[in-house]
């Protein structure tokens, strides 16, 4: 089964529906897509799918020519500036978020120097900069290599055995 999300962007509408909708008339609709003002999705076939975005915008078109008196061109510039105002309030959004993350990273960062030049001072007074268990023992700074072990001559586990039994029965 095949799903499609639908959102207020998605191209739907036939342009008789979007004119229902909007209260304006399909050649109406079209004479706007010509001028700029509403941008409507293509079907397959060329023909115009407007959104609900679109009709939203068809609709308040509609308005600031019969209710505010504004001409086309002047409505096209509105529209323009409401879209960049849009894009810019996202933008100043996106920064926003950017700006909150790069803070709490320079925060981090400043912990970090701090608890840095504490161990520096601390090291300046005598301590270590990583604490270390001391022991009295002391440690050889050049250690020798570790002798091989002597392999015992063939018989000579069996002598061994014989001299301690020889001991064992002598003292006993």
């Amino acid at each position: 089964m095949i799903q499609f999300e639908l959102n207020d962007d998605s191209p739907v509408y036939v342009i008789s529906v979007a004119a229902q909708m909007s209260g304006l008339h399909a050649q109406t609709l079209r004479a706007y897509d010509r001028l700029g003002l509403v941008s409507p999705g293509r079907a397959a076939g060329g023909g115009r799918r407007y959104s609900l975005r679109d009709i939203l915008v068809l609709r308040e078109v509609q308005r600031l020519s019969q209710e505010e008196g504004v001409n086309l061109s002047g409505i096209k510039r509105i529209l323009e500036l409401e879209t960049e105002q849009q894009r810019s309030r996202m933008l100043l959004s996106e920064l926003h978020a950017q700006i909150a993350q790069l803070r709490a990273e320079l925060e981090s960062t400043r912990a970090v120097a701090a608890r840095l030049a504490a161990l520096l001072r601390s090291r300046n007074e005598g301590a270590a900069l990583v604490p270390v268990r001391r022991s009295d023992a002391p440690v050889n700074v050049n250690p020798q290599p570790a002798a091989q072990p002597r392999r015992p001559e063939p018989g000579a586990a069996t002598l061994g055995r014989a001299a301690t039994l020889r001991e064992t029965t002598n003292n006993g």
